[in-house]
């Protein structure tokens, strides 16, 4: 089993301080941390969770923050679970996308990505790394990626779904080229909300955050079909797009409409030589956290094998956040469970070929 979602952490964004250049080490040191303000700087968040963001058995036993302590994931999540592998996509410092100084933005990326590699990609065969890139200074980012994305521990590029326009605008194709030419894939987590990001719907922002948090599948909508609009996937064949905890349900909807419009309308984008949906089904996949459960299950499995969505599924749990879904209890049709659980993920990111289970259990981590 692969899970897809797993956020890594820190106790303290001073962990930052050595990976930067002196300039930005102040910005850090002297303009966001005083007063004890240890977080990583980012847009304000006008959503406040009621109960707080993370599972809150999920404290490491030795202090510190969820998501920090080795150790304790291991028991929590990658020894319990049994897993092949675990994709980190770090915790606050996707939010880097929210800042307006996007030079700041970038050099925070550089920290956190060299951070991130030298303390957890050594701990354990079984994490890979996603790197951080500001996908608000696009030559920044493609810089970033051709710097780090040969690391063996590194297996996709993060940004967050909040954006300041959708990610097939060709404001963003140096940072799609880079990821091509490096055979990464460009994962849009959800979040990112705040800072100089647009707002996260159509009609403004809410008000509550379950609310909001519901709604904010429509940032994945969007960024879907503007990479499928601009041929994202005909100019840089060698990426993929992974939308992370965007939910799934409305794919199929979505994909239908795309389809409908580009056969009427298909000269405005003569690039295209497939239906939208037969793009998405090669180039786009989408994790399970979190999985709507309509009143009638196979409802929602019927959707999804309309567009081919056994191969498009990867699992995700969401360790440590509040609505963390349990491998053990979430639901998948048989004839689906290895490829949601295991193949889509192992063939996107281009791991080893599972071991029998009696031969990993004798290897141990």
């Amino acid at each position: 089993m692969i899970d897809c979602d797993v956020h890594n952490g820190w106790d303290s964004a001073r962990v930052l301080l050595p990976y930067l250049d002196r300039s930005f080490r102040d910005y850090l040191d002297r303009g966001e941390l005083p007063g004890g303000r240890d977080s990583f700087p980012h847009g304000h968040r006008a959503w406040l969770h009621p109960e707080g963001y993370m599972r809150y058995d999920t404290l490491p036993p030795s202090g510190g923050a969820p998501a920090t302590d080795y150790a304790y994931m291991c028991e929590q999540l990658l020894d319990r679970y049994d897993l092949d592998y675990a994709i980190l996509l770090g915790e606050e410092g996707m939010e880097v996308s929210t800042l307006a100084n996007p030079y700041y933005a970038s050099a925070l990326a550089r920290a956190h990505n060299d951070w991130v590699l030298d303390t957890w990609a050594p701990l354990d065969d079984r994490l890979r790394i996603s790197i951080t890139v500001a996908p608000q200074d696009p030559e920044g980012a493609a810089a970033e990626i051709r710097r780090v994305g040969g690391h063996p521990s590194v297996s996709q590029v993060v940004v967050t779904s909040g954006s300041q326009r959708p990610y097939g605008d060709p404001f963003f194709h140096p940072m799609w080229e880079a990821a091509s030419e490096m055979r990464l894939p460009i994962a849009a987590h959800l979040g990112g909300q705040g800072g100089v990001n647009a707002n996260p719907t159509g009609t403004g922002p809410p008000t509550f955050y379950w609310e909001t948090h519901a709604m904010l599948c429509e940032t994945g909508m969007g960024h879907l079909a503007s990479v499928l609009a601009h041929g994202v996937f005909e100019r840089y064949p060698h990426t993929r797009l992974v939308l992370v905890e965007c939910g799934v349900a409305w794919l199929p909807a979505v994909l239908w409409r795309l389809d409908a419009d580009y056969t009427a309308l298909r000269k405005e984008t003569p690039w295209l030589k497939r239906l939208p949906s037969e793009y998405a089904h090669e180039f786009v996949r989408v994790t399970t956290q979190p999985l709507e459960r309509p009143r009638n299950p196979d409802a929602l499995w019927t959707a999804l094998d309309d567009i081919g969505g056994r191969d498009m599924l990867m699992f995700a749990s969401d360790y440590p956040h509040w609505d963390f879904d349990d491998p053990f209890t979430t639901r998948f049709p048989a004839e689906w469970r290895d490829a949601v659980l295991d193949g889509n993920a192992r063939a996107l990111y281009r791991l080893p070929a599972a071991r029998p289970r009696e031969e990993a259990a004798g290897a141990g981590a």
